[in-house]
């Protein structure tokens, strides 16, 4: 794996960064990966190493965190969307399947809407959608308390979590209107994004296909944890099976036309 980088879209001038699995030349499917929140590329670092060779990954550090600018947290879901359209840019024929992890599953929802026919599919991995489980309750209440001693990573991250609820419509709206495969993967044992949660999204939201939804037993909130086959297996599931050529039989003659034409003399 290594390091990379590109300018944020929507001219805000940002630098992302992110790590990406180099290859030698364009694998059929790039798996885009937007972090939660904090948003920490590098607790990605198992699953690119073991991805395999006909895939790529990238998994970009979400503007406010890591070595990602600005300092500041981006509260608003659509201009982190905005910002980090680019990273969809990718060879021609190559297929993008967009995750969005936990905080991210929000943003990479708006940035599927806004971005036709850049992504083949989505998935919604442990998805937070506005309501915390006890840990991240727990965490939050702590954060929120220590908000001027904490590091800057941690900051951004209670700002954000704690703000995001208001702004789910705008998720919800571009799922209704997402007309591509949608995957939600959430580990049964999830305390810090409960999957009921997740479970009642995928019901209530009206969409034009319906969102496949995966519970993973004995999951937590942090499947990119391990163990990594688990998780790439899940993705591998996402990614529609390789179709190859035509299926085309020529009918035999005697099925275009009769073996004995009607006598029309007689039939008249």
């Amino acid at each position: 794996m290594r390091r990379t980088s590109f300018l944020a879209g929507g001219g805000h001038g940002w630098r992302i960064s992110a790590l990406e699995t180099p290859r030698e030349k364009p694998a059929p499917w790039k798996i885009v990966v937007i972090t939660g929140a904090p948003s920490w590329a590098e607790y990605w670092a198992e699953v690119l190493a073991e991805l395999p060779k006909d895939r790529e990954m990238v998994v970009v550090d979400r503007p406010g965190f890591a070595a990602s600018e600005p300092l500041h947290p981006v509260t608003d879901i659509r201009v982190q969307a905005e910002a980090l359209s680019p990273v969809l840019n990718v060879p021609r024929g190559q297929k993008v399947l967009l995750v969005g992890q936990s905080y991210g599953a929000a943003i990479a929802s708006i940035m599927a809407d806004r971005n036709p026919g850049k992504v083949a599919g989505l998935v919604l991995l442990s998805g937070y959608f506005g309501e915390s489980g006890p840990t991240a309750k727990w965490l939050l209440d702590l954060g929120s308390r220590a908000l001027g001693v904490i590091p800057r990573d941690l900051r951004n991250a209670v700002i954000e979590v704690t703000g995001q609820k208001p702004q789910l419509r705008h998720a919800r709206r571009a799922l209704a209107r997402l007309n591509i495969p949608v995957h939600m993967i959430h580990g049964d044992q999830d305390d810090f994004a409960p999957l009921e949660v997740a479970e009642k999204l995928a019901q209530d939201t009206v969409t034009r296909r319906p969102i496949r939804v995966v519970r993973t037993e004995g999951a937590t909130h942090f499947l990119n944890d391990g163990p990594t086959e688990t998780l790439i297996e899940a993705l591998e599931a996402c990614i529609p099976a390789r179709r190859f050529g035509w299926n085309f039989i020529w009918p035999k003659m005697s099925q275009l036309w009769p073996a004995k034409l009607p006598d029309t003399a007689s039939a008249a």
